[in-house]
């Protein structure tokens, strides 16, 4: 039964990746679309991260100072417990000095880790923002050629074989619109050419 169950979950699982790679076929753009919103997503998440882990580091420097000012302190007061020789005293800083000393070290190697990983989460981050910059350059490149599909389609529509009479019978009608233009230019012509050959002749006669 188990291995039934096993073998039935492989199966809904393959179906999904076959699906899913159908989708991704047919209409790749629109997966890389949401590729893109999910990245877009994560990465704002991961920046709320980096942010966080910055305030922890400036927590921990500031737990580190304030460790070490009180180290300084109770050293300087052990040196005058001493002097007191009183031995309470004595055993009382003494015992500060090395708790506040144990602190500090232990500070020391949690603001090392902290940084170590603060800078690969920051390096992570930017790989992120990379990541998404080059996919939106490849979002870019698929909706040019999406758009050259689709305008190579449009055309094809128009330039059908049951329409390529259409174009012709269209260029002929362009053609002899042009040549009626030609004519009634050169009419237009020779009519003020003539126009003007009628005045030059009436000047004439009246000189």
């Amino acid at each position: 039964m188990k291995n039934l169950l096993v073998k039935l979950k492989y199966s809904i699982q393959a179906d999904l990746h076959d699906l899913f790679d159908k989708k991704v076929e047919k209409n790749p753009l629109s997966m890389l679309n949401q590729y893109i919103r999910e990245a877009e997503k994560q990465t704002e998440q991961t920046g709320k991260l980096l942010t966080r882990q910055a305030q922890l580091k400036k927590e921990l420097e500031a737990q580190l100072i304030q460790t070490g000012e009180m180290l300084e302190k109770r050293e300087k007061q052990l040196a005058l417990a001493i002097t007191t020789e009183e031995a309470a005293l004595i055993a009382f800083a003494n015992d500060e000095v090395a708790a506040y000393g144990t602190r500090k070290q232990a500070l020391l190697a949690s603001m090392e880790a902290a940084n170590e990983e603060y800078f690969a989460l920051e390096r992570k981050f930017e790989t992120m923002k990379h990541k998404i910059k080059d996919m939106k350059v490849r979002q870019l490149q698929l909706m040019g050629k999406e758009n050259v599909v689709r305008a190579h389609h449009q055309m094809d529509k128009v330039l059908t074989e049951n329409k390529a009479e259409n174009f012709d019978e269209l260029s002929t009608y362009i053609d002899d619109l042009a040549q009626n233009i030609d004519r009634k230019y050169e009419v237009t012509t020779f009519e003020a050419r003539l126009a003007q050959l009628e005045k030059e002749q009436k000047l004439i006669e009246l000189s």
